[in-house]
């Protein structure tokens, strides 16, 4: 069963006295029954939210029926380990107190030498390797033999030999490494140690009482002198109780405060002053970034986020917008796939103009078959594009961008930017290490020179000399350090320009996930339903924010050090929004001061600068 917001969750029971002929609701995937439509759609609405974690392979950010395909499909990966292996593999995993991935690593090694009747291997006949299945294991004065039957390529016992167990082996592992993994997790109820299901316990005839060094191992302390005492006495404190101290980090929500803590800042609210719906915004977010992101591929000029969110909201068709969807268009027709095969059975002309493209988007949304989008065909074909609610104009927009991330034009700009992004930390790596090796070198030579000092400086000419040659090959090192340095940064930026997928700086306690655009001076802050949205805008915000993070907990510990980590680009960003908005007042003031004969034209005032928006790469 899916976990929400990784907790155990349990469906609901049905209703008492439910009659066969009364009217009710279902869902599809849980099969819970509901008389209340209300109630039906608040659950339904629950299991849309990407708030479930798949329980075996601890995939999150997923809907409830997505969590539940993914353990589905986990448990089908499962059934790959063969039968011959179970009760080896259980007998394995039963109280060891290893972790997952050094688990996993024993019983691969273990079974690659482990022979048991039923087991299929290979073994060298007559000059050639022949596959076999073990009949008997024997014993022969300490040395392990089998009884192999030799098998023909449609599996058929052709005849049998005794050989030595040594001389078997695997062409290929029976099982892989990542089975082992997930067979281990949905197996097992607990972790350290390792305890299996009562059940496989029960079938395979596996002991379920823990072993006595497991027992002694809870509480039992190595004293200085190197004795051994029981570590929960010593921990008793006057009450009686025992104290166990808290290993930190922890997960956020346990984390309690102490008397010894460093005070922590007010978490800063966040603005929410977003023109479109806040559960759009991330779709707003995801149309703009890729726009701006793949802009040379598309033909489309960059544009600000604020320009894009406020021509969504404009209650008329405007160029910026026409120009967005007149550029997916044409890639989509480009890649020739199912649009362009639409497009051809109506015999449209593969360029889309500023009177026209609503017909091609008309298409697009016939194509998607998507109810809630072809509702609004009627509505864009009558010229109404501009009356549609915001939300759907971005779920138009946010599937045109999953459409075009399929085209091969898209795939080949991301082959590419992968394989720069490879050369240039390569190209970093190497730099890194004759620079480390470089300074080794220079600390050698400023040692023996520092030991030298003393005979070095003499009264006569020479050594002055040799003291102004030392002098100038200081500086010279010091010149290269500063261009090595220069270099690294240089690296840098090519690397974060080649950034291909933006993913969040972590979450704080509560989930919610923290986004930072290089192109946007903002960090916005999405929930962990991903239903809310809101934004820190000021130095000042981010330092508050910083502070507020308790790193006792692991989210908060681990984005307090993506936050520091990214700071000087972060609040520079911040810092350079802020000057452009004052820019953008002092400019409003300056129209404001003119004479009342003189008037604004409407695309003189900010909101309104998307009007004047002209696609300076359009592929005319």
């Amino acid at each position: 069963m899916p976990l929400f917001n990784r907790k155990p969750f349990s469906l609901l029971e049905p209703p008492k006295d439910l009659d066969p002929k009364e009217k009710v609701f279902q869902i599809r995937f849980t099969k819970e029954i509901f008389r209340d439509y209300q109630e039906y759609l608040k659950r339904l609405n629950l299991y849309r939210q990407r708030v479930w974690t798949c329980k075996i392979s601890g995939k999150s950010n997923l809907t409830f029926e997505e969590a539940l395909v993914s353990e589905h499909n986990v448990v089908e990966k499962t059934k790959k380990l063969p039968a011959e292996f179970m009760s080896y593999v259980l007998r394995m995993i039963q109280y060891s107190t290893l972790g997952l991935y050094e688990l996993v690593n024993k019983i691969y090694a273990s079974l690659l030498e482990e022979v048991s009747e039923g087991i299929e291997l290979h073994a060298n006949k007559d000059g050639s390797v022949i596959p076999c299945k073990i009949l008997k294991v024997l014993d022969s004065d300490g040395t392990k033999m089998c009884e192999v039957g030799w098998l023909h390529h449609n599996k058929t016992l052709i005849n049998t030999s005794v050989i030595k167990a040594a001389d078997l082996f695997y062409r290929r592992a029976p099982v892989s490494r990542n089975t082992l993994k997930i067979f281990i997790r949905d197996s097992t109820t607990q972790t350290s140690p390792w305890i299996i299901h009562e059940n496989l316990a029960k079938k395979y005839g596996i002991r379920t009482d823990p072993p006595s060094n497991i027992m002694n191992k809870k509480g039992r302390k190595r004293k200085d002198d190197g004795t051994i005492e029981d570590g929960q006495k010593k921990m008793k404190g006057d009450d009686g109780h025992a104290h166990v101290p808290t290993k930190y980090p922890i997960d956020d929500l346990l984390v309690k405060p102490n008397a010894d803590d460093p005070s922590l800042f007010k978490r800063p609210p966040m603005a929410t002053d977003f023109r479109v719906p806040r559960c759009s915004v991330g779709d707003l977010l995801m149309v703009w970034d890729f726009c701006s992101s793949f802009g040379r591929v598309l033909n489309l000029f960059p544009f600000p986020l604020t320009d894009m969110e406020n021509a969504v909201c404009h209650k008329e068709s405007n160029v910026l917008l026409v120009e967005i969807h007149a550029a997916m268009f044409h890639l989509l027709m480009k890649d020739k796939g199912d649009y362009f095969s639409v497009l051809q059975n109506k015999k449209r002309k593969l360029k889309v103009s500023l009177v026209t493209w609503a017909e091609y988007l008309c298409d697009f949304l016939e194509m998607t078959k998507i109810e809630e989008l072809s509702s609004t065909i009627a509505t864009v074909r009558r010229g109404y594009y501009g009356l549609i609610d915001t939300d759907i104009k971005l779920r138009i927009l946010r599937e045109l961008v999953e459409e075009a991330i399929k085209t091969s034009a898209i795939r080949e700009i991301l082959s590419e930017r992968v394989d720069q992004k490879q050369a240039l930390n390569a190209t970093k790596r190497e730099s890194t290490r004759k620079d480390k090796q470089e300074q080794n070198l220079n600390t050698e030579t400023a040692m023996k020179k520092e030991e030298n000092q003393t005979d070095a400086v003499q009264d006569s000419n020479e050594s002055v000399d040799d003291l102004a040659r030392g002098k100038e090959k200081d500086k010279s090192s010091r010149s290269k350090t500063e261009g090595k340095r220069h270099l690294v940064r240089h690296l840098d930026t090519e690397i974060e320009k080649l950034s291909i997928r933006s993913s969040p700086l972590g979450k704080d306690k509560h989930y919610n996930r923290y986004w930072f655009f290089r192109r946007e001076g903002r960090l916005f802050v999405e929930s962990a339903d991903s239903r809310e949205w809101g934004y820190y805008s000021t130095k000042e915000e981010l330092d508050a924010l910083i502070g507020s993070l308790n790193v006792k907990g692991i989210r908060e510990r681990a984005l307090k050090r993506q936050l520091e980590k990214f700071y000087n680009k972060i609040s520079n960003a911040l810092d350079k929004r802020t000057k452009e908005i004052v820019n953008k007042m002092l400019l409003e003031e300056g129209v404001l001061r003119r004479s009342t004969r003189v008037r604004a034209q409407p695309k003189d005032n900010p909101p309104m600068a998307f009007l004047k928006y002209v696609n300076k790469w359009k592929d005319n």
